[in-house]
């Protein structure tokens, strides 16, 4: 068992301490160095890990979508070096994992592996009294008076992660919430994204791509950013709703080979995110005006 301490000015390496903010990239070769094999923690060890403020807050921050390390050091108020340590010992642990951007490769995202913090969860629960079980959340989000919450999905081309974004969680929430997609530059709907919603019992292909702007005047309760270029440009929406974004690799251009498993393996996240997001819906407030 490896039994980090919070990082304080007194506990921290003191290479880090001395390092200045701009020396970021060297921060990450260190963290890199420190998450090469991941620690399974043990139940006290997985506790102790995130009981650490700043760690728990990077953990909040980024279960409300994935995030660069400028912005978590923004957000959190804290030195960038620090910042990059904490995700380094969440990396270690399997609780954080991270992507270079499609929109730049100099940029990297990290997102929180939400399945891993439930397995942990549970086993700290377990480990304290068997009989302590985390329950599923509820599965439909409620209405806003009287009509069903809305979400949009954006990417690229509106030819498949965004349409599998949309009929997943029109699904999935029973009509309760309004899924809904564009692009900044749509495409003919990918015949792979067909397929795999259609192995999944949900048929797309009479689906039409569309253009953001179709959906300018219309007041959404969530906009999801599937796609990093997109997250640059995505412009304001009606009502200036609260923003997500989900940095996906675009199956599309997957050409090292057959391209369907990289859009199984995009259907799977989506499944589980949207999963995440009907249960975020669920929890805020319902007073919204329409």
């Amino acid at each position: 068992m490896r039994v980090s301490l919070p990082l304080q000015p007194g506990n921290a390496p003191p290479q880090l301490e001395m390092l200045p903010a701009q020396m970021h990239q060297t921060v990450l070769l260190y963290s890199a160095s420190m998450v090469a094999d991941v620690v399974v923690p043990t139940p006290l060890g997985f506790l102790q890990l995130v009981a650490d403020p700043q760690r728990w807050q990077l953990l909040v921050e980024l279960a409300r979508g994935d995030r660069r390390v400028g912005e978590l050091t923004e957000l959190s108020g804290r030195q960038q070096n620090l910042v990059s340590y904490h995700l380094g010992e969440l990396r270690r642990a399997g609780l954080v994992s991270s992507r270079r951007s499609s929109a730049d490769r100099r940029d990297t995202y990290y997102r929180v592996d939400v399945a891993r913090c439930t397995e942990l969860l549970c086993a700290a629960g377990s480990a304290l009294q068997p009989g302590l079980r985390l329950g599923p959340p509820p599965a439909n989000p409620v209405a806003i008076r009287g009509r069903p919450r809305r979400v949009l999905f954006l990417c690229t081309g509106n030819s498949a992660r965004s349409q599998m974004a949309e009929a997943l969680l029109q699904e999935r929430s029973g009509g309760t919430v309004e899924g809904r997609s564009a692009g900044s530059h749509p495409k003919t709907l990918h015949p792979d994204a067909v397929r795999v919603m259609a192995e999944r019992g949900i048929d797309i292909s009479g689906r039409p791509t569309k253009h953001l702007t179709r959906f300018a005047h219309t007041r959404f309760d969530r906009i999801v950013t599937l796609c990093d270029l997109v997250r640059e440009t995505c412009p304001e929406f009606s009502g200036h709703p609260p923003t997500s974004h989900w940095s996906m690799p675009d199956p599309t251009a997957d050409t090292d080979g057959p391209t369907y498993p990289a859009f199984v393996r995009t259907a799977d996240e989506l499944e589980a995110r949207v999963g995440l997001l009907m249960a975020e819906l669920n929890a805020q407030p319902s007073e919204r005006t329409v």
